[in-house]
């Protein structure tokens, strides 16, 4: 039972998703796939790494290269030393403006919450 004079320490939570007309095309769990390919150079590395198939990790790659103006991950085929993956330019601006943004969204909902009183 909490105290009379004691007001619980409130909390915000969300998530932010940058949509198109055909539907959601960046967010947390995309840009963190991308950081893992930038870090270790390979989808399957990146895929294993954040504990998903391959086939997801080649399908969202695939739906943001569909939906974003260029390419945000570029890969080779394997070939004798295996394939390569590579996070664009555009792809390395989208994560730095993506984690800017959420960063100041954590921000805002904390200040939010801290106005609640309960």
């Amino acid at each position: 039972m909490a105290g009379k004079n004691k007001s619980p320490e409130l909390n915000a939570d969300g998530r932010i998703w940058i949509t198109t007309p055909e539907g959601k095309l960046i967010g947390k769990g995309r840009i963190e796939l991308m950081e893992k390919i930038k870090q270790l150079g390979s989808i399957r590395q990146a895929a294993a790494a954040m504990e998903m198939s391959y086939r997801q990790a080649w399908q969202l790659i695939d739906d943001m290269n569909t939906k974003a103006k260029t390419a945000l991950v570029i890969s080779q085929r394997g070939g004798r030393g295996g394939g390569n993956a590579v996070v664009t330019e555009q792809g390395e601006a989208i994560i730095k403006q993506f984690n800017s943004f959420n960063q100041r969204f954590q921000k805002f909902l904390l200040l939010e919450a801290k106005k609640i009183n309960l």
